[in-house]
């Protein structure tokens, strides 16, 4: 996962639990890796804050997502502070987009949450 606007250059394992995001960002496993709506997760804080800035990412910017099935580059549309319960972004799409989540600095009730749509 390459965020340019961030300086950021990271890998993504399977699952979210957190030995998976000590290591990098996390895959929300019951979503699509490719196709649809991919949505990934990170710590915001301490040694392994790979999503600690992604709140401050602009409409435009770009999100590159390199898999074994090829390279999309992805445009934020939105970023928001949402419920900790909110879950509706972790559903499907039929439009190819990606989704990133982290926490809000100490107000667990919130994350953020980053929608990046593919780009020609």
């Amino acid at each position: 996962l390459e965020i340019p606007a961030l300086d950021l250059n990271v890998k993504i394992y399977q699952g979210t639990d957190s030995k998976t995001l000590a290591k990098g960002v996390g895959h929300f496993e019951d979503t699509s890796i490719w196709n649809g709506n991919v949505c990934l997760a990170a710590h915001n804080r301490g040694a392994n804050s790979y999503f600690g800035q992604i709140h401050t990412l602009d409409i435009g910017d770009k999100i590159i997502l390199t898999t074994k099935l090829g390279k999309r580059t992805y445009a934020v549309t939105s970023v928001n502070k949402i419920s900790e319960m909110e879950n509706s972004l972790l559903s499907p799409t039929a439009e190819n987009c990606i989704t990133l989540f982290t926490c809000v600095r100490n107000q667990s009730a919130y994350r953020w949450a980053v929608r990046a749509v593919e780009v020609p």
